[in-house]
């Protein structure tokens, strides 16, 4: 096996062609996973636009492609999955059949240690390293939304009826109620992107959208379209009024799903669920096969699917004292992490403790804006 290494602008059309036919194909091989588009070249190319050290190692068997593995690299050989902490889905892209060794792959690759937390399924060499694996839940829409609905019905009758009933109220109140499947008006964007970062700020979460270099992504993934991969902004309107917004990205088979938010102002109504269906009912009609709802614990994620992928997050390591001190610093933070989000009423305490310091935060800031107008 011949392992090279490329700048994401170095990969060439040939490469990038067969790599978007694995993941095309992947499904016909047991590894539908591989089909997510935060593991596609498109991502991987707008990562190394917005990220320094963004690399792309690439697998060859008798002179043939066999496996891409995008990574981020800092100069100490640290490495980490492209876009860790932001994206939904990571490892190895691979034909059938390839298998790999982890160490000889680092080494070629220059890295010390790679960190991941969303590895893909079915990555025995990487899972054996593995710290803790978690429910990614999914919505299954294959057999056509009509079917999905009816087994939601059959499954969550109370909030199906629920949320259908607040669909048709919506529809009684604001009678000019339309869907966007794939809105290109960019004022949409920056208004989904005001209410994420308020939901942070109000949550008292990290404001992702404070980080320029997400922020240069997003714009950037806005703007790249392909017949097998494509960012997507979903909007609910009231009239010509935005309700609810997701942005998302698409692969030929998965809709992955990414920043959801909603206008407080129509809470009542639960505009976000009433988006999740409606996306889940065009996303149909375009033959997608699910909706990757992502790693976390959220009520409405356990309302909505169908089943549940599993992610893993760990280190591949090798020998190296690097290696050991990032492991050091990063694992006690993970752990602690972990382990309030797997104990219900300590995660309960955490999170109204980030709520009350979201409100605080909130209050400051509105204070400080008040006595500038003044």
């Amino acid at each position: 096996m011949d392992i090279s290494v490329y700048r994401p602008g170095e990969l060439t059309s040939a490469d990038r062609a067969a790599w978007t036919a694995m993941q095309s194909k992947a499904h016909l091989h047991g590894l539908p996973g591989l089909g997510n588009p935060f593991l596609s070249p498109d991502f991987a190319l707008a990562m190394g636009r917005s990220r320094r050290g963004v690399r792309i190692a690439v697998a060859r068997e008798a002179g043939e492609p066999v496996a891409f593995f995008p990574y981020e690299r800092t100069a100490a050989g640290v490495g980490r999955a492209v876009g860790l902490g932001l994206s939904d889905c990571q490892g190895v892209v691979h034909a059938p059949g390839f298998t790999w060794d982890a160490q000889e792959l680092l080494k070629a690759c220059s890295l010390s240690v790679w960190e991941y937390d969303h590895l893909v399924e079915r990555q025995p060499t990487f899972e054996a390293t593995r710290t803790g694996y978690f429910a990614s839940p999914v919505m299954d829409i294959d057999q056509g939304y009509e079917t999905y609905l009816a087994e939601l019905r059959a499954r969550s009758p109370k909030f199906a009826g629920r949320t259908l009933a607040k669909g048709r109220k919506l529809d009684r109140d604001h009678p000019t109620v339309r869907y966007v499947h794939d809105e290109r008006d960019p004022a949409a964007l920056r208004t989904l992107k005001e209410w994420k970062s308020a939901q942070y700020r109000r949550t008292g979460r990290s404001d992702r959208f404070a980080k320029p270099w997400i922020n240069d992504l997003v714009e950037r993934l806005f703007h790249t379209r392909s017949a097998t991969f494509a960012a997507q902004l979903s909007v609910l309107y009231a009239a010509d009024r935005p309700v609810a917004a997701h942005f998302g990205l698409r692969s030929e088979r998965v809709l992955a799903c990414w920043f959801p938010a909603y206008d407080p102002d129509f809470a009542k109504y639960s505009p976000g669920l009433l988006l999740h269906l409606r996306m889940a009912e065009a996303a149909a009609a375009e033959g997608i096969a699910y909706l990757d709802l992502g790693r976390g614990q959220k009520e409405y994620k356990d309302s909505l699917k169908t089943r549940e992928l599993t992610v893993s997050e760990g280190w591949v390591t090798r020998r190296h004292p690097v290696a050991y001190g990032h492991r050091a610093r990063r694992a006690p933070v993970r752990a602690l992490r972990n382990t309030v989000h797997s104990r219900p009423e300590w995660f309960e305490s955490a999170d109204k403790l980030l709520k009350r310091a979201g409100r605080f935060r909130s209050q400051l800031t509105q204070g400080r804006t008040g006595k500038l107008r003044q």
